[in-house]
């Protein structure tokens, strides 16, 4: 039988009359950036992440090079980021005018940890762990991934960061609702930041993302940023983008966002499937304690992953590869970049499988099977 990696008409297609009728409304307003449904959709997912405020901007991406300019990121400040992580994460610290200081990840639950960090400060930067060893870069901005919906240990990150004076934004571009300790992803920082990109937990139809956070000064000055830098149409203040949540994309948002909760529940049903069943040569990314996470994606371990992609396709088995080449290693940043050993190699072993609300129970038989042969 066939099996789709993902299959967005399983949550898209039970919506559709909820979904016109939300977009009819707004072709009906007249009103198409910046208006009603943007509003009460920053509000409700606001509520929904337990932070202040919420700034709905126009994708993920832009989400964390908003936040960085937002939070004081100076052109050549050195942000932390790990190396295992999707290229879009570092191409918004290019575009903030920032440098990447890549951070190796943990070879059991392929995140950055305070001790990775610790280890990349100690070999790039100055005995102080202040300035880059290269170039001199201010060691200013931390940015862990909650990768695959997987949390981070926020807890020993934030403290980390307190020590060496620096500024905590997460990207939660595939965690929305995982958290850690208790408190939700994207609430530990100064700012956290979302993708609405149609694949993720909670996805629009189109491109689409969020910034939230608790501070009044760094919701004020997204809000600036997001609109050219302009606090009206004659004067520009600041640096900022074209970077607005549409009308018609918020207010489909709307319509999914109460299922998120129960959407990351089939996940974590699917997620925990997997677990019970794969047989041990596939490691799989483990857990640490005291998080909750929401499956974004479901990724094991496989030294020879080409061989197994192509028997799982022979099979009617789709499947994925996040991410194939580590961040450190783009052919734009190879030859200034340190090595990561585990973030290479893992992106040289990662396959993800078929994970999704609405995915059929055969279907998910099918791959285990297969995997069990």
């Amino acid at each position: 039988m066939k099996v789709p990696f993902n299959d967005l008409s399983r949550v898209n297609v039970p919506l559709s009359r909820e979904i016109a009728a939300a977009v009819d409304r707004v072709v009906r307003s007249g009103a198409y950036i910046l208006g009603e449904e943007v509003d009460a959709f920053e509000g409700e997912f606001a509520r929904f992440a337990l932070s202040r405020f919420s700034v709905g901007v126009a994708s993920g991406t832009d989400a964390i090079t908003l936040s960085l300019w937002a939070c004081g990121l100076r052109p050549g400040d050195a942000v932390v980021v790990p190396a295992l992580t999707a290229n879009p994460t570092v191409v918004a610290i290019d575009r903030a005018g920032g440098v990447p200081l890549f951070a190796d990840v943990d070879p059991e639950t392929y995140l950055m940890t305070a001790a990775t960090v610790n280890v990349a400060l100690r070999e790039q930067c100055d005995q102080a762990g202040a300035r880059m060893r290269s170039g001199g870069h201010p060691v200013r901005f931390l940015l862990p991934v909650h990768l695959y919906g997987a949390p981070c240990a926020m807890d020993a990150l934030c403290e980390l960061a307190a020590e060496r004076g620096l500024t905590v934004i997460e990207d939660a571009a595939q965690a929305h609702g995982a958290s850690w300790g208790g408190r939700p992803v994207g609430t530990w920082g100064k700012a956290g930041c979302f993708s609405f990109y149609p694949t993720k937990n909670l996805g629009a139809l189109g491109d689409g993302g969020a910034v939230v956070t608790d501070d009044p000064g760094i919701v004020e000055r997204l809000r600036l940023q997001r609109f050219y830098g302009q606090r009206n149409r004659v004067r520009q203040d600041a640096l900022g983008l074209n970077s607005r949540l549409d009308e018609i994309q918020a207010a489909i948002l709307r319509v999914k966002l109460p299922r998120v909760e129960a959407w990351n529940r089939e996940r974590v049903r699917l997620a925990d499937k997997y677990r019970a069943a794969l047989p041990a040569r596939y490691p799989v990314q483990a857990l640490p304690e005291g998080g909750k996470p929401v499956h974004h994606l479901f990724v094991i371990r496989a030294p020879e992953r080409a061989s197994l992609r192509q028997g799982l396709a022979a099979r009617g088995i789709e499947t994925g590869v996040h991410y194939e080449v580590a961040a450190n290693r783009h052919p734009i940043r190879a030859a200034t970049s340190p090595a990561c050993p585990v973030s290479e190699r893992l992106a040289g072993e990662v396959v993800s499988l078929p994970l999704y609300p609405g995915m059929r129970a055969d279907g998910q038989d099918e791959v285990i099977a297969a995997l069990l042969e």
